[in-house]
């Protein structure tokens, strides 16, 4: 093999959109080059095919095609003279930088709930309907005992509850029915038996079958 007749990547032109290859890169700089109008837009829209079976991961991308025209012309430098189905992507429109997201600046009251449930608890108090507002309260403390269970182990009971409701709402809003939130308990390693849980631990173990091992021979079907 001649060394001089050898290419490397070094050497070669940058490759734009690695995912496609070396291949449709040169493939797309053919159809750049042709000069002939119906065959360069015959040319594209079989790279265009070509591309999305290279890649059938974008099929899971609404309106994918449009993405695969948007690649089209990025590998080309955005120097092709073809018609596109969708709007022809820029250079500009590229580079351009989105708008930033304004930061939503929340400050809640009571910072252990959060600003969801102070919201709903704004709107509660302004609800002049008895049932609706009653339904709101009753919502609302189910809400706060679960949140309370989620970071405590010990269960929180109902006049605490309300009592803090009561501080939220000054005494506005109430809840009737008693909100059951079952409570979390861990159960040490060390209480586990190998066999099981409880206080059977490492009486009965598996033989790897799915039948115990019982002391006294095996295991033999009740009779009725």
């Amino acid at each position: 093999m001649d060394a001089q007749n050898m290419e490397y990547n070094t050497t070669r032109k940058h490759l734009t959109m690695r995912e496609y290859g070396r291949h449709v890169q040169r493939m797309v700089e053919y159809v750049q080059a042709t000069k002939d109008p119906e065959k360069r837009q015959h040319n594209a829209q079989a790279v265009i095919e070509l591309m999305g079976f290279l890649n059938p991961q974008l099929k899971n991308i609404e309106d994918y095609r449009h993405k695969l025209w948007d690649h089209l012309f990025l590998i080309a430098d955005f120097d092709l003279n073809v018609k596109s189905p969708y709007p022809i992507p820029t250079r500009e429109s590229l580079k351009a930088k989105p708008q930033p997201l304004p930061y939503p600046k929340r400050h809640p009251r009571f910072s252990h709930l959060g600003k969801n449930l102070e919201m709903v608890i704004d709107k509660a108090l302004k609800e002049e309907n008895p049932e609706k507002r009653q339904a709101f309260g009753n919502a609302i403390a189910y809400y706060m005992k679960l949140a309370y269970n989620n970071w405590h182990k010990e269960s929180v009971y109902d006049d605490a509850i309300q009592s803090e409701l009561d501080n939220i709402t000054n005494g506005q809003l109430t809840f009737t029915n008693t909100p059951y939130v079952k409570a979390y308990r861990h159960q040490p390693e060390r209480e586990m038996g190998r066999g099981g849980y409880g206080k059977g631990r490492g009486k009965y173990r598996s033989q790897g079958n799915g039948r115990p091992n019982r002391p006294g021979g095996n295991f033999k079907k009740k009779r009725y």
